[in-house]
């Protein structure tokens, strides 16, 4: 864990680390970015993602969704298993880029997106 991360600070995380949130979910935007469907990252970016909640408990980073979150999505023509997948795999790749922006290991590295 990094010197600098401190898990109790997390609870007030937009006072005490918006820019390392902002960094993280931005890293992962890209990351998804260049690899996927660009009308569907944005569009899951702009219709789910900018309501999740990024939680630190129990030295794991989580990153809850809202409720329903495909009824929310109104971006590229996608099917309901492609959007499932894709909106994994992206929520994956911000809860990496949370360990890695805050120096945190993450405890199990099964599943974890490089």
């Amino acid at each position: 864990m990094s010197a600098d991360f401190d898990p109790e600070k997390f609870e007030d995380k937009y006072a005490n680390y918006f820019t390392e949130l902002q960094r993280a979910y931005k890293n992962a935007f890209n990351h998804m970015n260049e690899r996927y469907d660009s009308q569907l990252i944005h569009g899951i970016d702009q219709t789910v993602l900018n309501e999740s909640e990024p939680f630190y408990e129990d030295g794991e980073f989580v990153v809850e969704l809202p409720e329903n979150p495909r009824e929310r999505f109104e971006g590229a023509l996608v099917d309901d298993e492609k959007f499932a997948e894709t909106l994994e795999i992206y929520v994956d790749r911000i809860e990496s880029e949370l360990y890695r922006v805050f120096g945190v290991d993450r405890p199990d590295d099964e599943g974890s997106v490089e």
